[in-house]
């Protein structure tokens, strides 16, 4: 419903752009990191009530998730106009900042290059996680063939794919 909703909005603001770049607003905007910032926005921390460990705190997927049942539960009661209408005011902050013009990220840049060379596509594999269940960082390893690989990090998988791909890029750059 909220990838939906998002969508149509973008769709209405930017009539003139192709599919493949309104896709890649779409993800930014339905992504945990923009989703806990609308939680945040609107303050949902202060009506959370969640189990965590010792001097742990709500985290970025916790308000994420939140905010999608929140949506949810708003198309449940009013349908997808209210649903809709909620998620053009409570994203407007968000909506305001996009800019239709912005730099594809690592992995899709790395993707599109691969293709363009009718290459094998990038695969990634998750070597390590370490730390907490609220604090973890993943390892992932971007490969392209053998003896071809690069490594990243970061507080979520996705984030360490985009750090990966950004090495690789570098990689193929020299």
């Amino acid at each position: 419903m909220l990838g939906c909703a998002v969508a149509d909005e973008l769709y209405a603001r930017f009539p003139q752009l192709r599919e493949g770049k309104l896709t890649q607003l779409r993800a930014s905007l339905v992504r945990k990191e923009a989703l806990a910032e609308v939680g945040e926005h609107l303050r949902l921390t202060e009506f959370l009530r969640v189990e965590l460990q010792p001097n742990a705190r709500t985290t970025a997927s916790i308000l994420a998730d939140t905010v999608e049942a929140l949506i949810g539960a708003i198309f449940l009661d009013g349908g997808y106009v209210a649903a809709r209408m909620s998620v053009v005011r409570v994203f407007a902050p968000l909506f305001a900042r996009l800019d239709a013009h912005m730099p594809k990220d690592a992995k899709t840049r790395l993707q599109e290059i691969m293709q363009a060379r009718q290459q094998k596509l990038p695969e990634y594999r998750v070597v390590g996680e370490h730390g907490q269940a609220h604090a973890r960082t993943f390892e992932v390893e971007c490969v392209l063939g053998p003896g071809l690989s690069a490594k990243g990090s970061g507080s979520s998988r996705q984030r360490a794919e985009q750090q990966a791909a950004m090495a690789m890029l570098e990689q193929l750059s020299k």
